[in-house]
């Protein structure tokens, strides 16, 4: 009886340990580091502080608390991550506990607690894209870039991120590269799109097949005529 139970714990141990690794890049307990520390002052700039007097006039001044993640996000972009300087800022502006700032920054995966490369690159393996091949396209970008999810490269060009549904599931897989889409990619088209970041270049977004957006692989269905159906042909006149 124990020699079973040994050889069935040791099968278990076996399929475990066969197992893919799947890596996360969420930060949710600060370290302060000499890029990321209270003694770093962060204020928006100009064009910034404008936009976020405009984001806040939005809500009720009573809850003008609601304005804490577009305000993140407007902090995010102008130093390239969520900052402990970025979040303390905010949470000065709203009248907010840092804490309640600090639990919204570390929720939502969309803010970057570290530095970040000049292209943010996720992607995405649930489960449509990885259908349609999103473990090639991952692999050929840790080949390319050799990083592995949650890295940057050296030359802080490319950051890895491995993330959930990004919305484009009809056209995976995809990638997002920072605010923009590629999709219906292979491995080499992938392999491509980085080369061209780092020749300097900006690849045409969307997806690479030919498709205009989400149509058919053969071709639109529905929709071809020149001029908008006429409904009043279809329904009562007064509709």
């Amino acid at each position: 009886m124990l020699s079973r139970f040994v050889t069935k714990t040791a099968v278990n141990k076996s399929a475990v340990s066969a197992m893919s690794k799947r890596y996360s890049a969420i930060i949710s307990v600060h370290r302060e580091s000499k890029l990321d520390n209270q003694n770093i002052a962060f204020e928006f700039n100009s064009e910034n502080l404008k936009r976020a007097d405009e984001i806040i006039a939005k809500y009720p001044p009573q809850y003008k608390k609601g304005a804490v993640m577009p305000l993140l996000d407007l902090g995010q972009r102008q130093l390239g991550f969520t900052s402990i300087s970025v979040m303390n800022y905010v949470a000065k502006m709203l009248d907010m506990p840092p804490m309640r700032v600090y639990e919204v920054a570390t929720f939502y995966t969309m803010y970057n607690r570290k530095p970040m490369g000049k292209y943010n690159i996720q992607v995405c393996t649930t489960t449509p894209c990885q259908l349609c091949g999103s473990d090639g396209v991952m692999k050929a970008i840790q080949d390319h870039l050799k990083v592995k999810p949650g890295q940057t490269t050296p030359d802080n060009l490319f950051t890895l991120q491995e993330v959930e549904c990004l919305g484009a599931c009809v056209n995976a897989p995809m990638i997002a590269v920072n605010d923009d889409f590629y999709e219906d990619l292979t491995p080499e088209a992938t392999v491509d799109i980085l080369k061209q970041f780092q020749a300097g270049k900006e690849p045409k977004i969307g997806p690479i097949s030919g498709r205009e957006s989400c149509e058919p692989h053969s071709g639109a269905k529905v929709l071809l005529g020149a001029e908008p159906t006429d409904l009043r042909k279809f329904t009562r006149a007064d509709l």
